[in-house]
């Protein structure tokens, strides 16, 4: 069977941002918290864009906001740490999703033997070098290179699902997705 196509292409406007925010909210995705460390100190961002890409090398890619604080300097750096959150951790995934404030003032991590900061807690940690950067939109595709896969704990998966965590009703009383965001500009 082969595909025919008119002479005319149709025509539409793209959906605004957000009607497409609302439509790909649709989609259930894990949550992150990319970490990084520089010069200035640790950095990180939380993350809902992140998935594997090959076995052959061990390559994943999450996407960066170009208007965030933390992915240039985490790109300039050349290695990362992707931290899967677990899904009582709501509470750090609202503070790297907050554009205000010092992420790691308080906070308990570790130096890994790659030199990123490591969250505690988390259900794993993705250890990886930035391997190739493709700028898409307002954002960047990052490709990094695996370096080690690190099982922290067992627990299930933070979800983020319409605007909230998880799949389920909202409990009377939770406060929205909408008092945090996801880039940290």
């Amino acid at each position: 069977m082969t595909a025919e196509f008119a002479d005319d292409e149709p025509t539409a406007d793209p959906p605004a941002p957000a009607e497409f925010r609302r439509a790909m909210g649709r989609f259930a995705s894990g949550v992150t918290v990319i970490t990084g460390l520089d010069e200035g100190g640790p950095v990180g961002f939380a993350c809902q864009s992140f998935a594997s890409v090959s076995l052959e090398p061990p390559l994943v890619l999450f996407c960066a906001d170009h208007r965030g604080r933390a992915w240039p300097r985490i790109r300039k750096s050349g290695r990362f740490c992707v931290n899967v959150l677990g899904e009582g951790q709501t509470e750090l995934c609202r503070r790297f999703g907050s554009s205000t404030g010092r992420k790691f003032d308080g906070l308990g991590w570790d130096l890994s033997r790659w030199g990123v900061p490591a969250l505690r807690e988390v259900l794993l940690r993705v250890h990886g070098e930035v391997r190739d950067v493709h700028a898409a939109g307002d954002h960047d595709v990052v490709i990094g290179l695996v370096r080690e896969l690190e099982p922290v704990r067992e627990q299930r998966p933070m979800l983020f699902y319409r605007g909230r965590f998880g799949v389920g009703e909202r409990p009377p009383g939770e406060p929205g997705a909408h008092l945090w965001s996801w880039g940290d500009y």
